[in-house]
């Protein structure tokens, strides 16, 4: 159990890292006109995700869940695979990305990286690591209360982004939008 102490514990130092990279990013894509959405939800996150901290040490220690090679290997790896992820989503995505939606005017959406194959591979590697984490010491009641949570907060959290990702480039090419609106209408005209 100690070792399990020693990992969530690093994983907690990690956030804390990425808290101090966000705070550092808000600043600089603040300065450049960016605008913050979707403050109503954040709290929640930061709730789920301290919860999935303290509810992986608190269910292993009080139902004595016991380490299970078997299962718990294969989920440390995929705990690695998705820090790896997640910090190569950091990574590609530079000064922009955030814990929080902050969305800065007539900067490109990142497609590079692994934004080449999906368009939120960080919040991947979130559900990756929020079933995997208490599964690697037997916590399948913080893994699934993690999950069920965080599905319904991603839904939110995925239109909040893709709302503002939309009103932002919709500002920044208002001609384009223009003609795909007459696209569409000249599209609905030609069905009647």
């Amino acid at each position: 159990m100690i070792w399990y102490t020693l990992l969530v514990a690093a994983i907690a130092a990690e956030r804390l890292a990425e808290l101090i990279v966000a705070r550092r990013n808000s600043r600089w894509s603040t300065a450049r006109g960016g605008v913050e959405t979707g403050r109503g939800h954040y709290r929640a996150i930061v709730v789920l995700h301290t919860g999935l901290l303290l509810g992986c040490l608190v269910e292993a220690r009080v139902a004595g869940r016991p380490f299970l090679p078997g299962v718990g290997w294969p989920m440390l790896a995929l705990v690695v695979a998705a820090h790896g992820l997640r910090w190569w989503c950091i990574g590609t995505l530079g000064r922009q990305w955030n814990t929080r939606v902050i969305v800065v005017p007539d900067l490109p959406r990142v497609t590079k990286g692994p934004y080449r194959f999906l368009r939120h591979p960080n919040y991947l590697a979130v559900v990756v690591e929020g079933a995997a984490l208490p599964l690697v010491h037997g916590a399948w009641l913080t893994a699934t209360a993690f999950t069920v949570c965080n599905a319904g907060l991603l839904a939110v959290r995925v239109r909040c982004e893709e709302a503002a990702l939309s009103a932002a480039a919709r500002q920044a090419h208002p001609l384009d939008e223009r003609h795909v609106t007459r696209q569409r209408a000249a599209g609905r005209a030609s069905r009647r």
